[in-house]
This record gives structure tokens, C-alpha cells and sequence, in this order.
């Protein structure tokens, strides 16, 4: 084989020599600058873990409650968020709570940046508050205790803001989510409107081929390894596990992108690199029976949507308890909660939308096409257009009429028609929805669902048998410095305290890179040596991603195969041949209580008057559009700060809307045909209120086809010619019959 370097002209030749030297001096520089960088990132992990309450919130913060002082301790905290200079407060406005997810990181992801949830929801007019955590759990700590610290945290907002025009909005983030809906489930009185983002609530659910974290509990044949981790921590898990966990999921970002990314843009990305570190290193330990409890009832149980999880009281956690609306943030691009963890609880609860209706409930939701896991609560451009839009319009979702809906967001531009209703940049609206829009996203069949419920069966059996046999001697050999001195071992950890200037060898490190810093030589974007480490760097990622997606096979291949095993599933009471369905009925005390509450309204059709009347009109005029525009609640909103007199609450509104809506759906024609009977004689009082109804509707879009034939009905209901009517001025509320 030939040796002999190819012939290049000598220009050629002295050009790539140069090109080779600028990239070695580039390179050696920023080797150097990087390695500075992890030095930085591990003397920010020290400073952060030897804080009391060490957090990452963006705001200064108001101390409200310390759950350490409560009867039933717990490591929790409310505080109230400090408006920062320039942003006003409306005091009238419901509060926002923000609830941070304990899953092994530390808290303040809800407030990492100006443009994050509280941050929009600040902007909004909101008071916001926060409820965090500090990283050791206290004694005997449990998640129903958690849930009964945060019910008092929401009594005490409530409490602190008696002008306010509606109930708190709760946002859940990640594991905050399902506890938030645990509690509303039990104490649905104290909720506003819930934002779940990321949130997995149908822990089994997801499609072939994706989502491999559904399959982990079964593979490692249940939740003994749970019991055993918290029994190493002499009753505390380490939640650098969880962390883990996430790593795991996606190795090319670990093992490299994440690396790559500070190394390759060394002069520029330190900032973002550490502020993000500082969250993502900041692990906290839970209680070993919270974790167990997460793991059985949520992981591998999936008891939350099948409502068999139950309190020490004996009540049971039901999701259709929750009377506030619910709105469900999830996405396409998320591999820890795929949409169908996030929504196919739906599918267990209700039968339908009519059934949704039936318990007096309203679904939002919302799917992103490509945003990752943490994205849903840390991007900026996602808190700007989703999060912004859900605060701004919290109040257009409280007042949705009971069903299902799907939040769809457009860009407001020069041809939005009302585009000075729009509040922010994006034209949101909620779009009806039925069942069958969520069971097209996929999900599992009868046998896999037969194979989760193997799983279930195997992990009790395992868990129990680790109970008896092994668990009293580790209890017995592990001492808390024993499990201290592991927790300081981990892997994640000693990431951090390896490169810290806690190492004699970084303070040549931190010499070397004061002095590139003066002399410092970014290679040109041109380089051809640069151009090949970006595409070696492309080849790495390529290779763990595929590496990641055959393990990822295997594993989904080894789950489905060894727990749709029939001799396994018969071995452990799982009958093979059965269809397992985990919806539920209507019980029978429900389903009484709902035919009272029919007779009652059916009763009330012809009771009221110009307002109910109003109301009644434009739901039936508006209702064959299958979705709201926050424009049309705009135009409300403006008609009701008209109102000089004494005006209805946002509840007492709520309220007439939802009463209004069920009467047309249970009888649309005597609805309709009782509105002569409830509007005044003054023939100016209707016109000016059929004008009213005209505004909302126009507000969105045209009026047209169906609704222009339903909207003349109302006119001719009013005694009012519709085309004369686009000419009188909106109703007077102060004229008002009623």
C-alpha cells in the first residue's frame, strides 16, 4: 500500500497547514476553556448543596408557610413570588400557584427564567405563588401528608385574596401533576382551573416502538429494587437515581450533545451550560415510602386513572371528583410523558364527552408537535406562546360550557380579524373534541394491557418475597453513615465533585484559562478541520442514538414477550383469554344525584330573564362553530366592564353559562321557545341585547352558513329583525330586566 502524501499545490498545501494550526491552537484553547467550565460547574454544585434551601427561582420570593412547622411536617414551603420592577398586579385576579415536581432535582424549574410559567402568568396580572421543597424529607413523611400540607398552602391563598374573581389556578409540573390531581380529586372545593404540564397520569399507556420507561418496571421485575434502594438509604431514596432515570433515556445527550455543545461554543455557552447545571445537579432525597408509593400505585400499578389508589381514611382518589377545569399540556417530542400517558386517563374515566358533561367537567388539551420533557416547563418560546396564552386566558377556560377541547394557537397577524381582542401574539382557541380524537393517538391493545396487569402481579409478588426474606437483613447491616457515604458515591454526583476546584489539579486549570482569556483565538466558521469535528460530532450522535434505539427494541421485545407468556399470565392469576377493560361506571349514587340535577334544571327552563335570555342565544347561535375563540370571551369581557352596576362574579357567570348550556342540551326546543317568556317588553332592552349577541359572535370570525341561520332563530325569538339589529348599539347592562 502506498504512503506517498497526494501531491497539492504549494499554496493549497500552506493553507491547509495554517488551517491546521489555527484549529490546534483553537482546539488546545478551548479544551482548556471547558475544562475551566466543569471546574465552575463543580464549585456551583458544592455552593448550591450547602445551602439550607437551595432553589433556581429567577424572583425574589416571600416566605407564606414553612411545612416544617405543621403539625404533620413536611419538607415543603409556600412562599409568595415578589413582582419584579415594571410588572403590575391586578389583586382582583385569581392567583396562580405553581407546584415544582420532586424528582430528584432540586426546585424552581417553574420560575428558571423571566419567560416561565410564573413569569407569564405575572405578566398576566396575577399574583403568583410557589410551592418547593428542600432536599431532605422529614420523618415519617409520606405523600397523602405532602398532599394534606399543600391543601392548606391553597386555603391560605384563597384566604389572602378574598376579592379575587375565581379560585386559585394550580399548575402541576411533571410529578407535581398527578399530585396536584390526587388532591383536587380529594378536595375539589379548593381549586381553580389546573395546568398539568408533563404529567403522567396513565402511567401504562404509549405506542409500539416509542416510550421504553413504561416498560422498566417489569423488566426489572417490580418494585423490590425500589424497596432495596430506599433500604440502602436507611429509609431514603436518592433521587440522583431518577435524575438517572431521564440521563438514560437519552445517552447521546448525556455521553456527548451536552458536552459538545459548551465545548464546540466554549466562548458563549458557559452561562446557560451552569445556570442549567445548577438545576440539574441540585439532587434531593425523598422517603423511601413515598418512592415506594409513586412506584407501585403510579409506575407499575397505574392505580390513579384506575381509581384504586385510597387514603388512610379510606377515601378513594377518583378523577372525576375534580370540578375545575383541566387543562393538559403535553407533547409529541416527550419521551418521558408521550401524550398518551398524559391523556388516556380520560379513556378510563368516562365512557364519552356526554359523560364528561354528566360530571360537570371541562378538558383542555393541548399537544406540541417536537418540544422534549423539560421544554414543556423551561422553554422560553414555549412559556411565551403556550403558557402566556393559558395565563391570559384562564378565565375563557374557566367559563367553557363541560366537554372536551383541544387549545389550538395562531399567530395573531395584519388580517386577524378583531385583533385588538387579542391579548397576546396567538389567537387561542378551544376546539370540541370527542374520545376518539385522543384514541387515534394510539394506544394499547387488549393483550398489552393484559401484559402491564402481568407485570403488576409479578412486581407484588417480588416485592412481597423481598419483604419477608431480604429486607430485615439490609435493614440491619445499613447504617445512616453507611447510606450517606453511598449517596456522596453516586455516579452523578462525583461528576461534579471530581472536576470542582476541590481537586488540587483544576487550579492549574483555573491559571491556564485566566490566561487563554487574554489571548484567546476562535478558529474561522470556514475552517475545513472545524468542519470535520462537526461532522464527527454528527457521526457520535448518530451512533448512541442508534445504539439507544436497539436497546430500546430489545427491551420493548423482551417486556412483551416474557409478560405475553399465557403460562405467566395463568401463573400469576391473569386469565389469557380475558379483554381488560379499566374504565369504569357511573356509580349508582352519581348517576341519582345527576337525574335530581336534570329534573331541577329541566324545572328552571322558563326561569329568569334578559340575561339568561342572552346567554341562551348565543350558546345556541355559537355552539355549531364546535369551539370558543378568546376573542369572542373578549368582547364579553369588554361588555362587562361596561357594567357600572352591581355585576356578576366569574362564578355566578360560570354558573348561569353551564346552566344555560345543559338546559339546550337537554331539551334545545323548550329552551329555545321559553326565551319570549324572559326577555323585557321594552323592545330597546332586546334589540340592544340581540346586538350584544351579534358582537361575540362577529368578534372571531364571520357570521356565516349555519350560525347566520341559528343567529335570525334568536332575532326572531327577540322580536327583532337581525339585519337592523347590526345597527343598534350593544345592550346596556345597567338597563338590564334582571
Amino acid at each position: 500500500m502506498s504512503t506517498e502524501t497526494p501531491n497539492l499545490p504549494g499554496g493549497a498545501m500552506s493553507g491547509l497547514v495554517a488551517s491546521a494550526v489555527e484549529y490546534m491552537v483553537d482546539a488546545g484553547q478551548r479544551s482548556v476553556l471547558f475544562l475551566d467550565i466543569m471546574r465552575r460547574r463543580g464549585d456551583q454544585y458544592r455552593e448550591h448543596v450547602a445551602q439550607t434551601a437551595p432553589h433556581v427561582l429567577q424572583y425574589a420570593a416571600e416566605l407564606i408557610i414553612d411545612g416544617r412547622k405543621l403539625d404533620e411536617p413536611v419538607n415543603y414551603a409556600l412562599v409568595r413570588i415578589i413582582p419584579p420592577a415594571g410588572v403590575e398586579i391586578d389583586p382582583e385576579r385569581r392567583p396562580f400557584i405553581v407546584v415544582d415536581p420532586r424528582a430528584g432535582h432540586g426546585p424552581g424549574i417553574g420560575g428558571f427564567k423571566a419567560d416561565s410559567e410564573i413569569g407569564v402568568a405575572m405578566k398576566a396580572g396575577h399574583t403568583c405563588y410557589f410551592v418547593g421543597f428542600l432536599p431532605e424529607p422529614m420523618p415519617g413523611q409520606t405523600i397523602e401528608r405532602i398532599a394534606r400540607a399543600e391543601a392548606r398552602f391553597i386555603e391560605k391563598v384563597i384566604s389572602l385574596h378574598p376579592k379575587a374573581d375565581g379560585k386559585p389556578c394550580v399548575i402541576g409540573n411533571c410529578q407535581a401533576g398527578w399530585a396536584v390531581m390526587i388532591l383536587a380529586s380529594l378536595r375539589p372545593e379548593l381549586f381553580g382551573p389546573l395546568i398539568i404540564a408533563g404529567a403522567p397520569l396513565a402511567y401504562w399507556a404509549g405506542v409500539h416502538g416509542k416510550y421504553p420507561m413504561r416498560y422498566s418496571g417489569g423488566l426489572l421485575g417490580g418494585s423490590w429494587l425500589t424497596a432495596l434502594t430506599g433500604d440502602l438509604g436507611a429509609g431514603k431514596f436518592d433521587g440522583a437515581w431518577l435524575v438517572q432515570n431521564f440521563e438514560n433515556q437519552n445517552p447521546s445527550n448525556t455521553l456527548w450533545t451536552k458536552q459538545y455543545n459548551v465545548y464546540s461554543k466554549v466562548d458563549t455557552e458557559a452561562d446557560r451550560y451552569l445556570e442549567f447545571e445548577r438545576w440539574w445537579g441540585g439532587h434531593v432525597n425523598l422517603n423511601a415510602e413515598e418512592i415506594q408509593f409513586i412506584v407501585d400505585e403510579l409506575f407499575i400499578g397505574n392505580n390513579l386513572a384506575a381509581g384504586k389508589i385510597e387514603m388512610s381514611d379510606g377515601q378513594k382518589v377518583d378523577l372525576r371528583n375534580i370540578r375545575s377545569p383541566i387543562v393538559v399540556f403535553c407533547s409529541k417530542g416527550d419521551n418521558v410523558t408521550p401524550p398518551q400517558q398524559a391523556l388516556d386517563w380520560i379513556l378510563d374515566c368516562y365512557a364519552d364527552v356526554d359523560e364528561i358533561r354528566a360530571y360537570g367537567q371541562t378538558i383542555v388539551y393541548t399537544v406540541h408537535e417536537s418540544i422534549g420533557h423539560l421544554g414543556i416547563f423551561v422553554s422560553g418560546g414555549v412559556a411565551k406562546k403556550e403558557h402566556a396564552e393559558f395565563s391570559s386566558n384562564i378565565d375563557l377556560i374557566d367559563v367553557l360550557p363541560p366537554g372536551l377541547y383541544e387549545a389550538t394557537f395562531e399567530a395573531k397577524g395584519e388580517e386577524t380579524t378583531s385583533s385588538d381582542l387579542v391579548v397576546g401574539q396567538w389567537v387561542m382557541r378551544c376546539e370540541a373534541r370527542t374520545l376518539d380524537d385522543i384514541r387515534a393517538m394510539g394506544g394499547n391493545s387488549p393483550e398489552d394491557e393484559r401484559r402491564f396487569a402481568t407485570a403488576k402481579r409479578v412486581s407484588e409478588l417480588n416485592l412481597a418475597a423481598y419483604k419477608k426474606f431480604v429486607q430485615p437483613w439490609i435493614k440491619s447491616m445499613v447504617t445512616p453513615q453507611m447510606a450517606e457515604t453511598m449517596r456522596n458515591l453516586h455516579p452523578l454526583r462525583l461528576q461534579y465533585e471530581a472536576l470542582s476546584s476541590h481537586n488540587p489539579w483544576m487550579t492549574a486549570v483555573k491559571s491556564a484559562a485566566d490566561d487563554i482569556e487574554e489571548s484567546r483565538k476562535p478558529v474561522s466558521k470556514d475552517n475545513p478541520f472545524l468542519v470535520f469535528q462537526e461532522q464527527m460530532s454528527k457521526q457520535i450522535v448518530h451512533m448512541l442514538d442508534s445504539w439507544r434505539d436497539s436497546q430500546e427494541a430489545l427491551s420493548e421485545a423482551i417486556f412483551l414477550n416474557v409478560y405475553g407468556s399465557p403460562a405467566l399470565q395463568a401463573a400469576v392469576g391473569i386469565d389469557p383469554k380475558s379483554e381488560p377493560s379499566r374504565r369504569r361506571e357511573m356509580p349508582p349514587e352519581h348517576r341519582a344525584m345527576l337525574e335530581k340535577r336534570i329534573a331541577e334544571l329541566k324545572s328552571k327552563i322558563g326561569d329568569g330573564g334578559l340575561r339568561e335570555a342572552g346567554i341562551r342565544g348565543l350558546l345556541y347561535a355559537g355552539s355549531v362553530r364546535g369551539m370558543v375563540d378568546e376573542r369572542s370571551l373578549e368582547a364579553l369581557r369588554n361588555l362587562r366592564r361596561q357594567d357600572t352596576g352591581a355585576r356578576m362574579t366569574l362564578s355566578e357567570f360560570k354558573m348561569l353559562v353551564r346552566e344555560q348550556f345543559f338546559m339546550l342540551l337537554l331539551d334545545q326546543e323548550a329552551a329555545l321557545a321559553a326565551i319570549p317568556k324572559l326577555l323585557p317588553e321594552n323592545a330597546n332592552e332586546r334589540r340592544a341585547a340581540f346586538a350584544a349577541i351579534r358582537e361575540v359572535l362577529s368578534a372571531s370570525s364571520e357570521i356565516s352558513g349555519e350560525v347566520a341561520n341559528r343567529l335570525n332563530r334568536v332575532g326572531e325569538l327577540f322580536g327583532v329583525d337581525a339585519g337592523a339589529a347590526s345597527k343598534v348599539a350593544p345592550f346596556d347592562p345597567k338597563a338590564k330586566a334582571s
